[in-house]
């Protein structure tokens, strides 16, 4: 195992990383921008180093800047977290070239199931079914009429890159392709630096079901079952459960099957997710693979008992899987929700602000992600996730009603913040969803109704408690409870130096025995280059 890990990342999910490594034993170091100073993970590290400023471009996507942090902290490995840099291929290229272990599928590997045009095509080969569409990218819009004449309209023209939710244009009728063709290359260009796009039949009442796999560098690999995310808004999940409900048991264990073969056909390593759309029949399409830990994972380690940061690093260290297939035993039904710093009342538009009050719920068999406290700063250059409520019941009936109960009573609070929480009572209300018969239209039907959003009663201010964890497991890194920093928003990633860092870096003193420490001291600057002029946030 490692003696240090870089963590490359920030919020929610470095503090859920960061928590992993010191249940393992292994010390931490997190890089932080200065909008993130006074941050829970920066707080609670063994060592923390600045590497920029605000702007994500200029720090948490500054591969350079990233390296000399590890090297500086001598770190072994990195841990990118989700977001950011997690799926780019050319840092994890970097971080091998300077001797560190990227934690994640090898850069090849990365480079091939990234690009979805190429994880189409490899995924094909490797027998697994796909949407009508095109395999490849089309060149012209022209190339798209024809495709989209072949299969039918709807249609969603997707960047090759793309990532996020970002980079798709749903098309209903030829008028419109054109203009949606050029569109999504301008954006794609714009967001991932690569205009290639493909067109595939888009799937109006289709379920947004997937897999989890875990996968080491012996030839092994287990997957953890399903998850259904069809509670999403621009792509974007809100609400996500396991296992997928209202599927045959047999449809289920055939897309977790599937997912594993091509998975191992392809040389993944590390954990990652599969995805797929499923049609009214039952029929399954591969979506795309993502080569990293998921913002949902926790309510696949609620079922399983398997704590998925704990494998990631053991396979990262070059060790045999250590689990089977057979040990993977899931139980009961877990729901998280996604708590966004957006007002659903205003088109989800981010509601940045200083919270007054945050008391996340506890109780039984519930768990919070966060790094919210009170004081805490919400600011406007990251993702707005500010927490993930999750909850398991031994049914999805008691399931729901608990995440019901959670979520009457987290109280957040202060001048001008919103959260989406009424609006995800509001799905938990639908009678489509609470009898698990719903589909990635669901979010837009509510919208349509225009019902106003239901407000949560406020709570009696106090203090934070203690997070509390999943039920007890019995499977091998079983555990823990974990948290994604608000998750990170990707804008394009600069071109990628080899040399050395591209701003100002500052480290931070060890603590001793991993202990919470008083007041950090300055920070010393021990590396200075040219900065880009421009701060995109």
């Amino acid at each position: 195992m490692f003696e240090k890990v870089l963590i490359a990342n920030r919020g929610e999910i470095a503090l859920r990383v960061l928590r992993a490594c010191r249940e393992l034993g292994v010390r931490t170091a997190v890089v932080y921008s200065t909008a993130d100073a006074d941050s829970a993970p920066v707080r609670l590290a063994d060592e923390a180093v600045l590497i920029g400023p605000a702007s994500s471009r200029r720090s948490y996507l500054n591969a350079a800047a990233i390296v000399e942090a590890a090297r500086l902290v001598g770190a072994q490995a990195v841990h990118p977290g989700y977001g950011f840099l997690s799926e780019d291929a050319d840092f994890a290229e970097i971080c091998a070239d300077n001797g560190l272990v990227f934690i994640g599928p090898p850069p090849q590997v990365m480079a091939a199931l990234g690009d979805k045009s190429s994880a189409r095509a490899l995924m094909s080969r490797a027998g697994l079914p796909l949407p009508p569409g095109s395999v490849s990218p089309v060149p012209t819009a022209e190339r798209a009429a024809e495709v989209a004449a072949e299969v039918g309209y709807p249609v969603i023209v997707k960047a090759a890159a793309g990532g996020g939710g970002r980079g798709m244009t749903v098309v209903r009728c030829p008028a419109e392709l054109p203009r949606a063709y050029a569109r999504t290359r301008a954006a794609a260009q714009a967001a991932f630096g690569d205009d290639r796009v493909y067109v595939e039949r888009y799937l109006t009442e289709a379920r947004h079901v997937e897999v989890q796999l875990l996968c080491d560098g012996h030839g092994n690999g287990v997957h953890l079952g399903t998850r259904d995310c069809s509670v999403q808004r621009r792509h974007q999940k809100l609400v996500e459960e396991a296992p997928a409900p209202a599927l045959s048991a047999r449809t289920l264990e055939t897309i977790a099957e599937t997912a594993l073969r091509g998975a191992l056909e392809v040389g993944f390593t590390g954990a990652g997710t599969m995805e797929f759309l499923v049609d009214a029949e039952e029929a399954f399409h591969f979506l795309e693979i993502n080569c990293r830990i998921q913002v949902e994972h926790p309510v696949t380690e609620m079922i399983t008992g398997i704590d998925l940061v704990h494998e990631q690093l053991h396979i990262a260290a070059g060790l045999p899987l250590r689990l089977r297939q057979e040990d993977v035993r899931p139980h009961g039904v877990a729901v998280e929700c996604r708590v966004n710093v957006e007002d659903p009342d205003r088109d989800f538009a981010p509601t940045p602000g200083r919270l007054e009050r945050f008391l996340p719920p506890g109780g039984p068999f519930t768990r919070v992600d966060t790094h919210g406290h009170p004081g805490y700063l919400v600011g406007p250059y990251y993702d707005s996730l500010l927490a993930k409520v999750a909850v398991w019941a031994p049914d999805r009936e008691l399931a729901l009603n608990r995440l019901e109960r959670a979520l009457e009573e987290f109280d957040i609070a202060g001048p001008g913040v919103r959260t989406t929480i009424p609006f995800v009572r509001r799905v938990l209300d639908d009678p489509a969803f609470r009898k698990g018969r719903y589909t990635t239209s669901l979010v837009d039907r509510l919208l349509a109704e225009r019902q106003p959003a239901r407000t949560t009663p406020p709570a009696p201010t106090a203090a934070v408690p203690p997070e509390a964890g999943p039920p007890a497991a019995s499977s091998p890194g079983a555990g823990a409870p974990r948290s994604e920093a608000g998750a990170p928003a990707a804008p394009p990633a600069p071109a990628h130096p080899a040399a050395r860092p591209a701003v100002v870096g500052a480290a931070l003193p060890a603590r001793p025995g991993g202990t919470v420490p008083g007041p950090r001291p300055t920070a010393r600057p021990v590396a200075a280059t040219a900065a880009p002029a421009t701060d995109q946030s």
